[in-house]
């Protein structure tokens, strides 16, 4: 059980991306030959045989159209996998913090209303992961000016996933 909402790429943004992504490049399509590409589509990793796509994406140019905000230099893009067509979205039977294992490495960004940085934390991950997520999330949402977060890989520094203010 999670503490607040792990969000996936919305289907709006997906359907674009699978054209064109955010750098405007046209969606290449692979099939999977591995296993375990964090896919932000479904929020869960890739299997065997699968469709997916690497696309640039820029996660809060996106909240900020829809917002109105002005993230100005704080906006930036970077490369995450897809499935390459719709897909079904997250589990919702499937419990915990996505593409988590103890140990791993996460930054959790912290942004404001008008999607400038206001803080981070680095995160490894602990053994009881919903709790160490909790907590920094926790820590996040505790200042007022904290409108969403997100996390990131430090290894790669690419999104993983959002979480708004609840």
């Amino acid at each position: 059980m999670t503490g607040y909402q792990p969000r996936p790429i919305d289907t709006t943004a997906l359907g674009e991306l699978r054209a064109t992504d955010d750098a405007g490049r046209p969606c290449a399509p692979y099939r999977e030959t591995g296993t375990g590409a964090p896919l932000r589509c479904c929020l869960r990793g890739s299997e065997p045989g699968e469709l997916i796509a690497l696309v640039s994406y820029a996660p809060l140019r996106r909240w900020a159209a829809a917002t109105g905000a002005s993230p100005g230099a704080y906006d930036e893009q970077g490369p995450v996998f897809i499935h390459a067509e719709a897909c079904a979205g997250p589990d919702p039977e499937r419990a915990g913090y996505p593409f988590s294992r103890p140990g791993a490495l996460r930054a959790v960004r912290r942004y404001d209303a008008r999607g400038h940085i206001v803080g981070g934390r680095l995160l490894g991950i602990p053994a009881e992961e919903a709790k160490g997520f909790d907590a920094a999330l926790d820590e996040a949402f505790a200042d007022p000016e904290v409108a969403l977060t997100h996390v990131r890989a430090v290894e790669y520094g690419c999104f993983h996933f959002e979480v708004r203010r609840p």
